[in-house]
């Protein structure tokens, strides 16, 4: 019998050939507790070695988000009391992620509804990535003072073009269009039909021609019409000119409007993270998650992530006060600092 290590937070059950991972705290639009994360690691190691599990599904339960990300207001407390579990969180999770694409068997996840930061690290390593009709993807951590991170160094400037500098900096939510259009999800499945695709894939061998039984071509995403402003635009060297392209793309209100979400981020995230997915572009995986415990590391000692919580999550003002706050005054000394070797770098499994 397989050993089970379910919690009231994420089910674990053996269905046929697969295993089935359940994430279980729609009260918190399933956002992953640390608990949730050794959970998984522990299971997946187990059924990486039970030859019965041919491969594994990862779904949330009933509710609007298949998981929103990590736990930022545990993360935000954990923090601000300097308890060393705020640095260990990212550790487990980072492993977690480097484990989900290692995975020696097919790894399924069925994404429906918001799917951020966390949410994306415990999906998009896997092999099948099923997207419903009301995925909702972000990586909107520039807006809490973070980056993004969960392996975002790698797969961000993988995608087409600039498309994922453009994703990173402004944290645009993209749907199931989209998600097919730029690799992030690998098939687009109608939401009614996710329970049947489920039951199927318990039994499944021939794995892509189930799914491609229940799949449909998606309406086109809003992307695609933009791409050549994106690529134009977020190839610039600099968050500066990026800003400065979009301000002068009189072509169309995208300009306009994406110079004005970027204004609202923290200038010290966004000079992170364009540097961070540049370098990410030709990092293999392993260096790309050592490279974000870097960063988070600085990130815990510094300010600007505790005042995004403080503004969007807790006192709920939507006025954040960045320092420096303006993006002239992040020089590239502060911005170097973040990703220098640490002491105890990541290690891997």
């Amino acid at each position: 019998m397989s050993a089970n290590h379910s919690t009231d937070e994420v089910l674990f059950s053996n269905e046929g050939n697969a295993g089935l991972i359940t994430i279980n705290r729609p009260k918190h639009l399933n956002a992953l507790s640390s608990g949730i994360v050794d959970a998984m690691r522990a299971q997946l190691e187990v059924w990486a070695g039970e030859d019965a599990v041919r491969h594994v599904i990862i779904k949330a339960g009933e509710g609007r988000a298949f998981s929103a990300g990590g736990d930022v207001r545990q993360l935000y407390d954990w923090g601000m009391a300097g308890d060393p579990m705020a640095l260990k969180f990212y550790a487990d999770e980072y492993r977690l992620n480097t484990y989900i694409k290692r995975f020696p068997k097919p790894y399924i996840a069925l994404i429906d509804g918001i799917v951020m930061g966390g949410g994306v690290g415990v999906s998009i390593h896997g092999s099948h990535r099923v997207a419903g009709d009301n995925i909702s993807f972000a990586m909107p951590e520039t807006g809490i003072g973070l980056f993004p991170d969960v392996g975002g160094t790698y797969f961000l400037p993988r995608l087409p073009g600039e498309t994922g500098t453009y994703l990173g900096l402004t944290g645009q939510r993209v749907g199931q269009g989209d998600a097919l259009a730029l690799g992030l999800a690998t098939h687009a499945v109608p939401s009614e039909r996710f329970a049947g695709l489920e039951k199927s894939l318990y039994a499944a061998r021939g794995l892509d021609q189930v799914i491609a039984n229940f799949a449909t071509q998606p309406p086109e995403g809003k992307i695609g019409p933009l791409r050549e402003a994106i690529d134009r635009c977020f190839s610039a060297p600099s968050v500066e000119e990026i800003i400065t392209r979009l301000e002068s793309d009189a072509e169309t209100a995208f300009g306009e409007k994406t110079a004005a979400i970027l204004k609202t981020k923290s200038p010290t995230s966004l000079k992170i993270t364009l540097r961070q997915l540049r370098e990410g572009k030709t990092l293999p995986f392993e260096d790309c998650m050592r490279l974000e415990y870097r960063i988070v590391n600085r990130i815990l000692e510094a300010n600007e992530f505790f005042e995004g919580v403080r503004a969007l999550i807790i006192d709920k003002d939507n006025k954040p006060a960045w320092q420096p706050p303006r993006l002239e005054d992040v020089s590239e000394s502060e911005v170097s600092r973040y990703f220098e070797p640490l002491e105890h770098e990541l290690e891997l499994p």
